[in-house]
């Protein structure tokens, strides 16, 4: 089964709320396979909507990934996140 990626672009505006995200979300992506390959590092935007903050994380699959979001966990921290970004998330299969 192929794995596949979670890639999120993210403009933050409520750093303080969104770091009780990123601290859930770490936890929940953790335990659903996730591993981050990139997390709001250095980044250079060739096209499309700038957003300061780039996410990528591996999962073993679509299904895990997806799973993860919809879990508990992943969805109590979401919570944080709603007011404190504007976020773009899709779920991509590798090949």
């Amino acid at each position: 089964m192929p794995g596949a990626f979670w890639i999120a672009h993210v403009e933050v505006t409520d750093p303080e709320a969104y770091g009780r995200y990123a601290k859930g979300a770490t936890e929940a992506i953790t335990a659903h396979g996730g591993v981050f390959l990139a997390r709001g590092g250095r980044y250079v935007q060739l096209e499309g909507k700038d957003r300061a903050r780039n996410v990528v994380a591996r999962f073993p699959s679509v299904e895990a990934a997806v799973g993860c979001y919809n879990s508990p966990e992943y969805q109590a921290a979401l919570e944080h996140a709603k007011g404190a970004a504007v976020r773009d998330l899709v779920v991509v299969e590798e090949v």
